[in-house]
């Protein structure tokens, strides 16, 4: 096991990283801005670095700063949590050329499940159903334009590299389909670096469902069940859930072999999701992996009861995944809430400040992951989440009802959060029966 590890990350990911790291006896390093030098969990890590200021170019992008830091403090591996440098490919091949070990995949499965394009060919060759779609990148909107027609609309264009719903548009005529091309280009390049986008057919009113993976340095993968992503805004998730609810026995067991079908052929090693659509039919297709911790892993970790992040340092330091599939058990029903610094009500405007009001909730049941407390001051440079709750029951209905008496209790003052909407979503009749698709929000509220 690793001796002492940098934390390439900020927030509430560096918070649970540095509480796994410290349960198996392993030093921390904890990278900061300047914006985040009063963040209390600095004090919780053996060590801190400041690596420049607020701007994430500056800092938490910063490739040059980090691996400085590491090296000075002599730490033997990188995490990058999620976001920021997690699924850079540059920072991954840098951390081996230093002789830092990269807690996450090898550079070559990276490379070939990171590009949205290679994945898809990649799923197509073990034999998995992939979203009809263009067979690469699209250098033009009249290349698009044609095979747009020749499948019909609507239409999806997708950014190769990334993820976080950016450089994605839905098409539903000729008309707009230009403009889309040339807007998913540039927002994927200002966001990834890489302009390069692909088409797909767009699955009308399907559920985004994705399977938790973990594969070691041995050849070994193994599934810790789904999880059910459906409930999001621009394709932003704002719930998830784990059972998927409305999956029968055999679909769940076709989804997780076509998941770990995937990720042997890449011969993939640590975390990753693979993530597919589901039709109104209950067909599966294959859309993506995400080569990283996911935000929502919590979800999987209270069904299952492993520590996905203690299975992410142990797998990186050559330990082997010592559990059959069949001692995965899958317990009860988790919900998780992402807590935003949004207003709802003015179309989820960015609400920075100073919190001056924090009491967060409790009982049985109850999981917070956040890094914010009373006088912390949530900036606006950074991503808007700023906690998750998460509950586990026996049942779903009791999972909803826990999670409702939580978001309640949950107290954030006086900026604005997501937890309005959370709870309108929670109580809708829809949401209560599981009759929903990833356009539940903006069809409803």
């Amino acid at each position: 096991m690793f001796s002492k590890i940098l934390i390439a990350n900020r927030g509430e990911i560096a918070l649970r990283i540095i509480r796994a790291c410290h349960e198996l006896d392993i030093e921390t390093v904890v990278v900061y801005s300047e914006a985040d030098k009063d963040a209390p969990y600095l004090q919780l890590a053996d060590e801190a670095v400041c690596i420049g200021p607020a701007d994430c170019a500056s800092s938490y992008l910063n490739i040059p700063r980090i691996i400085s830091a590491a090296e000075i403090t002599d730490v033997e591996a990188i995490h990058p949590g999620y976001g920021f440098l997690a699924e850079n490919i540059n920072f991954a091949k840098i951390c081996r050329e230093c002789g830092i070990t990269f807690i996450g995949p090898p550079v070559e499965a990276m490379q070939l499940l990171g590009d949205k394009v290679q994945a898809r060919k990649l799923a197509s060759k073990v034999g998995v159903p992939t979203v009809p779609g263009s067979d690469g990148a699209l250098d033009k909107d009249s290349e698009a334009l044609e095979l747009a027609n020749e499948m019909g609309y609507p239409v999806i264009i997708k950014a190769a590299s990334g993820g976080g719903g950016r450089g994605m548009r839905a098409v539903h005529n000729d008309m707009n389909l230009r403009s889309a091309f040339s807007s998913a280009q540039a927002e994927a390049k200002a966001a990834f670096g890489d302009g390069r986008v692909y088409l797909e057919k767009l699955i009308v009113e399907p559920r985004h469902v994705e399977v938790q993976i973990m594969a070691d340095q041995e050849g070994n993968a193994l599934h810790f069940y789904e999880r059910d992503c459906s409930t999001q805004r621009r394709h932003q998730k704002m719930i998830e859930e784990s059972p998927c609810p409305i999956l029968d026995k055999r679909t769940r067991e076709q989804l997780a072999e076509s998941a770990l079908k995937i990720i042997k052929k890449a011969r993939y090693v640590n975390a990753a999701t693979v993530e597919f659509l589901l039709d109104k039919d209950k067909a599966f297709y294959f859309i993506e992996a995400n080569t990283r911790i996911q935000v929502e892993h919590p979800v999987t970790e209270m069904v299952t009861g492993h520590d996905l992040i203690k299975w992410q340092l142990k797998i990186a330091a050559g330990m082997p995944l010592n559990l059959s599939q069949r001692s995965i058990k899958h317990s009860g029903v988790a919900i998780e809430c992402r807590i935003n610094a949004e207003d709802p009500e003015k179309d989820f405007a960015p609400s920075p400040g100073t919190i001056t009001r924090y009491i967060p909730p409790g009982g049985p049941g109850v999981r917070i992951d956040t890094h914010v407390h009373q006088g912390w001051t949530v900036s606006p440079s950074y991503d808007s989440m700023i906690a998750k709750v998460i509950v586990h029951k026996p049942t779903r209905s009791e999972a909803i009802a826990t999670m409702k008496r939580a978001l309640r209790e949950f107290v954030i003052e006086p900026i604005k959060t997501t937890i309005p909407a959370c709870l309108d979503i929670l109580s809708h009749n829809l949401f209560v029966k599981s009759k929903i698709d990833t356009g539940f929000i903006e069809r409803n509220f």
